[in-house]
């Protein structure tokens, strides 16, 4: 599964073991609370959950986005 967090500080892609929004969603909390600096948040998000940061690339298409500017998690249209 591929998920482009997005927002202010960031714009990248992460790979990690397919699961739900919902589940999705409880991660990316669970980590945001564990997160001193929105900054860091990518990091900590893929050391807790098991998932690898990769290159980012306009055309590679995500199953899930995380806009950590709104906090709102949902599937893209290309």
């Amino acid at each position: 599964m591929i998920v482009e967090i997005n927002g202010f500080y960031h714009q990248i892609l992460i790979t990690g073991r397919k699961c739900s929004k919902q589940e999705l969603k409880q991660m990316y909390l669970s980590a945001k609370q564990l997160a001193a600096d929105d900054r860091d948040l990518p990091s900590i998000f893929c050391r807790v959950n098991k998932f690898d940061i990769i290159s980012f690339e306009e055309d590679i298409q995500g199953d899930f986005l995380i806009d950590t500017d709104t906090d709102r998690i949902y599937t893209p249209s290309y």
